[in-house]
């Protein structure tokens, strides 16, 4: 899979990030190093102890990523569970809810991504 093609894949922005860093081998090394990032394991975790600090600081850092890498949609499910966290500082049948979004986008963005060719 090409570098356009993975971002097609996940519901990124190609043209955004390649006006950014340029070269598709540049974008592509940057992309392999979400795959070691351990934010979402950290969101996953913090939410099943009920640590909204936690859970709020790893959504940012996802928000974050996503945002310098235009991984548009996985950013934009990562950006609405840490806004809601922010705002009412609970863990509750609506972060839930907004986590199982977050978690099919981070599977579809990791799956894509394990898909480069190189």
């Amino acid at each position: 899979m090409t570098v356009k093609e993975c971002y097609e894949a996940f519901g990124g922005n190609y043209d955004e990030v390649i006006s950014r860093l340029r070269t598709d081998e540049r974008v592509a090394k940057f992309l392999k190093r979400v795959l070691d990032d351990g934010s979402y394991q950290l969101l996953i975790d913090s939410i099943a102890t009920n640590n909204v600090d936690e859970a709020f600081r790893a959504a940012h850092t996802l928000k974050g990523v996503c945002g310098n890498l235009s991984i548009t949609q996985f950013g934009e499910s990562s950006s609405a569970l840490c806004e809601y966290l922010r705002e009412n500082k609970v863990i509750d049948g609506k972060v839930m809810s907004m986590l199982e979004t977050v978690k099919a986008d981070y599977e579809r963005t990791i799956n894509s991504i394990k898909q480069l060719d190189g």
